[in-house]
């Protein structure tokens, strides 16, 4: 597995990182034992978690495994934002809530550092400079080397990175944002804000809750009974069946498995190597429950998608742009045409 530096730090991940949210959920410890085993036996040292993954359960069984590894030579990222009690102070970005939760997960993780400590959304109830100051102080303190985040949008990822350059405290150096051929909205702005600030891109939910895996094809009239899809149409999520049962899915989805017919590739590796070669984009975070899911995963490796393919998904998944980036793409392509 190649490594990459995660954007202009001097911090080598490696081109996927194995997300932790199926640990203890989805997949057993001795399940979740395997697959950091084999994600790391085949080069991969980046591995994404947060507090609220299994209400830290996440962060407990990778502290197992991690106590029985070469701490400096793993690459380990968590979270915080969301709530982990009932009380009024235990959730947000305020200062008092993120001291308890860093020392909560580096406890349940059994090291005495993150590489990589993200907040996991924007919080409208505390000031920007208190989180800023905060995450500054866990960085002067050794507990944390770098600061990310997670689920922002364009104004307020600018927005802190504005306001960390002017007070002189540590800047984000990366994003965790959903990006997959049926999210690409992300470019818009976001993805525009990393590539001029110099940030690191770690898409999320690469596959869509399981869309862009081929076990979705044309002509369905529902998701298969006990998969990701099913529930979120229970839950509400993103990824329901409500959601993304329409003419634009589908299109991208016949794409996508046209060239992964022609490759000889499984979808979900087509879908990866997609993302792996856009050229902001640092390392995806592959999420899986079983081996056999993780080992497929890792078959995105080693090779391209021609021009040609690349191509053809883009154009597959492209949606007419709303204002104001109409005007945005139409400005800078007269200016191209001018030279």
């Amino acid at each position: 597995m190649n490594q990459r530096f995660l954007g202009r730090t001097g911090l080598s991940v490696s081109e996927l990182c194995l997300g932790a949210m199926t640990f203890g959920r989805e997949t057993s410890e001795e399940g979740s034992r395997r697959l950091l085993d084999r994600f790391v036996a085949a080069g991969g040292n980046f591995i994404d978690t947060a507090n609220v993954y299994g209400r830290g359960e996440s962060e407990r069984i990778l502290g197992g495994w991690l106590g029985e590894q070469r701490r400096e030579d793993l690459v380990i990222a968590s979270k915080v934002r969301w709530p982990m009690g009932d009380g009024p102070n235990d959730q947000g970005l305020g200062r008092g809530h993120v001291l308890r939760q860093i020392e909560d997960s580096l406890r349940r993780l059994k090291t005495d550092y993150l590489d990589l400590y993200q907040v996991h959304g924007w919080d409208p109830a505390t000031p920007l400079e208190e989180t800023l100051a905060t995450l500054n102080t866990l960085v002067a303190r050794g507990l944390v080397r770098y600061i990310g985040v997670s689920n922002f949008s364009g104004w307020q990822l600018q927005r802190s990175l504005d306001l960390s350059r002017a007070l002189g405290l540590e800047p984000f150096v990366s994003l965790q944002p959903q990006y997959n051929l049926l999210c690409r909205s992300t470019e818009w702005e976001l993805l525009e804000v990393c590539r001029v600030e110099g940030l690191g891109v770690l898409p999320w939910s690469p596959l869509k809750g399981g869309w862009l895996t081929g076990k979705y094809t044309r002509g369905m009239s529902a998701p298969p009974p006990g998969t990701r899809v099913d529930a979120a149409e229970r839950e509400g999520w993103s990824e329901s069946w409500t959601n993304l049962n329409n003419e634009h899915t589908w299109r991208v989805i016949d794409a996508l498995l046209a060239v992964a017919g022609r490759l000889e590739r499984t979808p979900a590796q087509v879908a990866l190597r997609w993302l792996l070669q856009k050229p902001v984009v640092t390392s995806p975070i592959i999420g899986a429950r079983t081996a056999e899911q993780l080992e497929g995963h890792l078959g995105a490796l080693g090779w391209e998608l021609p021009e040609d393919a690349m191509r053809e998904l883009d154009e597959a998944s492209d949606l007419p742009l709303p204002y104001p980036y109409d005007f945005v793409r139409n400005g800078i392509l007269s200016r191209e045409r001018r030279g």
